[in-house]
């Protein structure tokens, strides 16, 4: 799990990286199925969760299923 969050972090704050170019699809307990938000959706992350949204859903890292750059996949689970 260490790597998503290295990974997150990177597009977060490294200055090479355009946040705005990045999606994340995780799973979504409720509805049984993957759902992908834009990286700019991310509130924080704090700990091993990511916060999103106006009602600060805290989501486990380890529900990330694959993260995309451009529509590309360059992270899966």
């Amino acid at each position: 799990m260490q790597y998503i969050l290295d990974l997150l972090n990177k597009v977060k704050w490294d200055k090479n990286e355009n946040p705005e170019d990045y999606s994340i699809a995780y799973f979504d307990r409720v509805s049984s199925k993957n759902r992908e938000i834009r990286f700019n959706d991310i509130k924080s992350i704090e700990g091993n969760f990511m916060i999103v949204g106006e009602e600060e859903s805290h989501i486990p890292l380890h529900r990330i299923r694959e993260v995309k750059k451009k529509s590309i996949i360059i992270w899966q689970r």
